[in-house]
């Protein structure tokens, strides 16, 4: 009678796992080349044909003592080529002296008519009041009303949307468009424009 050697419980357990991890790898890739699969601490080992080029496994933790062939082999994984999340813009708020520069600049080339206040045609207090009752503003609708009630703003400190006066009776105003320039209807045969404030005596500027 054939004698047999009686292997431990955990050996057992050990070599049924291999053979397990075996008979599954090698369903998946059973063209590759071999690799030694060892079970430590028992020395069992078997050959595992594709184990090595199962993807991820050579970045399993402690993998280099079950498959000696894959030691130095692990590394971080890769996220390169995920793609970027879509960067954001920042939105910028318009301010109400930009709103009613806007609106103001909307109307460049209507006619100057005396005592109009939109939308097609305007004098000169018109188009500031219609400028800003587009931004839910109410003003005063004369040039000296304006002139005298808005909050008075020193010439170095205006701001786009703020009312310019012209002339000693403030007989004149139009809208700050920035960098000296203000828009404006200038008189009857005129279309409203935007032009260098220096064509014009500066009496006082203010803002609503």
């Amino acid at each position: 009678m054939a004698k047999h050697r009686r292997q431990s419980s955990t050996v057992a357990r050990n070599a049924a796992a291999v053979t397990a991890v075996a008979a599954v790898t090698t369903v998946v890739v059973p063209t590759a080349e071999a690799a030694q699969v060892v079970v430590p601490g028992t020395g069992i080992s078997v050959e595992v044909a594709g184990i090595e080029n199962v993807q991820g496994i050579a970045n399993v933790p402690g993998i280099d003592q079950w498959i000696p062939s894959l030691a130095g082999q692990g590394g971080a994984a890769n996220y390169s080529a995920l793609v970027e999340a879509p960067k954001v813009e920042e939105v910028k708020t318009q301010s109400v002296g930009e709103a009613v520069l806007a609106a103001a600049r909307s109307k460049i080339g209507a006619p100057y008519v005396w005592g109009a206040k939109g939308p097609n045609a305007f004098d000169c207090s018109g188009l500031t009041t219609w400028a800003y009752e587009q931004v839910g503003k109410k003003i005063p609708r004369t040039s000296y009303a304006q002139a005298a009630q808005g909050q008075r703003v020193a010439y170095q400190d205006l701001q786009p949307g703020d009312i310019v006066v012209f002339y000693s009776g403030a007989s004149h105003v139009g809208i700050y468009a920035g960098n000296g320039r203000v828009v404006h209807a200038v008189t009857q045969g005129t279309p409203l424009q935007e032009a260098p404030m220096g064509n014009m005596p500066f009496h006082s500027a203010v803002r609503f």
